[in-house]
Parts: structure tokens; sequence; C-alpha cells
């Protein structure tokens, strides 16, 4: 796994996972506002846990592990 501060900007580094799995979608590295806001919009993904335990997204993962 990658060090911390390669995942979730500077502002989010000191947190623990319980907090950032409540952190804010866009506290990911290279997930904007705006890109955060069209995950809501599409998924109804608000949060890092939101993102983890989405449905598609895990269905996605299932896929790719077995090709």
């Amino acid at each position: 796994m990658a060090s911390i501060e390669k995942i979730v900007d500077k502002a989010y580094e000191g947190m623990d996972f319980a907090e950032l799995a409540k952190a804010p979608v866009a506290a990911l590295q290279g997930i904007s506002d705006e890109k955060a806001a069209q995950l809501e919009a599409a998924l109804g993904v608000k949060t890092i846990g939101d993102l983890a335990k989405n449905k598609y997204i895990r269905w996605a993962q299932a896929i790719n592990d077995l090709a």
C-alpha cells in the first residue's frame, strides 16, 4: 500500500482511518470538488467510505480480480 501522503490531500494526512472514511471523496488526491459532485450525482457517493462500499465499485473490483 502506498504512503497515506500519496493517497489523501495534505489537510487529511493526520487523520486516522475511521476519520478518513467519513471524509469527503475530494480528500483523495486527484478528485476535485467538481469530480466529487459528479460522483455524488451519479452514484450517491459523498464520503470515502461511501465510495469504498459502493456496489458498482465493488462489482468492478470483483470482475477485475477474476479477469
